[in-house]
C-alpha cells in the first residue's frame, strides 16, 4: 500500500489522465455503437425468426443460423474471425473498427435472442386478434405484439448491455486502446498492477453502474417493479 501512494504523484499526470480518458470513451464507444447495431440488426432477425411462410424460408433459415452461431463462439474467437476476416478480405480497417465489427456481431446476435424471446412470449390470442383486423406480418409485430413484449426484453436486454461492456475487453487483445489495455500500457510503464488495474476496475464500475441506473429508471418508466 506504501508504494501505491508513492507511485501516485507519478500516475497522476496530465498525460496518463488524457490517456485514460482516450480508452474509456473508446470503450463506451465500442459499448454503445455495438448495442446500437447489435439492438437494430437483432430486432430484424428477430422479426425474420418469428416470421411464417414458405416465402420466408431462406430469410428465417439465415437468421436462425447466424443468430446460433455467434451466440456460441467465445467473443475472443469472433473478435480473432472479424480481425483475420478482413486480413483475408483485405480491407483497410483499423483495428477499433475490427473490434467494433466483431463486437456488433456478437451484440447482435444475443440481442436477436433476447427480441425473439419477447415477441413469442405474447400470447397467440394477440396474433390471431391482429390477424382478425386484417393487420399484416409486418404491422402486427411493430403495433401489437412489440409493445406487449418490451416488458419481457428491456431487463435480460440490460443485463446483457452491463456484460457486454465487459466484453469489450476482449478488444485489447487486437491491440484497441480501451480500458483494459490502458492497464497493460501503464503497467509496462513501470506503473503496479494493482495502481493500474485499480484504476481501471473503477472506470469500469462508474460506466456499469452509470448504465444500470438509466436501465432501472427504464424500467421503472414501462411499468416493471423495481426489485425484479
Amino acid at each position: 500500500m506504501a508504494g501505491i501512494w508513492q507511485e501516485l504523484p507519478r500516475f497522476l499526470t496530465w498525460y496518463n489522465g488524457i490517456f485514460l480518458l482516450n480508452a474509456l470513451l473508446n470503450t463506451l464507444l465500442l459499448s454503445i455503437i455495438g448495442c446500437l447495431a447489435g439492438g437494430t440488426i437483432g430486432l430484424s432477425l428477430a422479426i425474420i425468426r418469428c416470421a411464417r411462410g414458405r416465402a420466408m424460408a431462406v430469410p428465417r433459415a439465415f437468421a436462425w443460423a447466424f443468430t446460433e452461431f455467434f451466440r456460441r463462439l467465445p467473443p475472443l474467437v469472433v473478435l480473432m474471425l472479424a480481425f483475420f476476416g478482413a486480413s483475408v478480405a483485405r480491407v483497410d480497417l483499423t483495428l477499433f473498427q475490427v473490434a467494433l465489427i466483431g463486437l456488433c456481431l456478437i451484440a447482435t446476435a444475443s440481442l436477436a435472442e433476447i427480441v425473439r424471446g419477447g415477441i413469442v412470449s405474447v400470447h397467440p390470442n394477440q396474433w390471431d386478434s391482429a390477424a382478425a383486423l386484417n393487420f399484416g406480418y409486418l404491422r402486427c409485430v411493430l403495433t401489437v405484439i412489440l409493445p406487449q413484449a418490451w416488458r419481457v426484453i428491456i431487463p435480460p436486454a440490460i443485463s446483457f448491455m452491463l456484460l457486454f461492456i465487459k466484453d469489450t475487453a476482449f478488444a485489447s487483445q487486437l491491440g484497441t486502446l480501451e480500458l483494459t489495455y490502458a492497464g497493460k500500457v501503464l503497467t509496462t510503464k513501470g506503473f503496479s498492477a494493482a495502481l493500474s488495474y485499480g484504476t481501471v476496475l473503477l472506470l469500469y464500475f462508474a460506466l456499469s453502474y452509470a448504465l444500470a441506473g438509466l436501465g432501472r429508471r427504464l424500467e421503472t418508466s414501462i411499468g416493471i417493479p423495481a426489485d425484479r
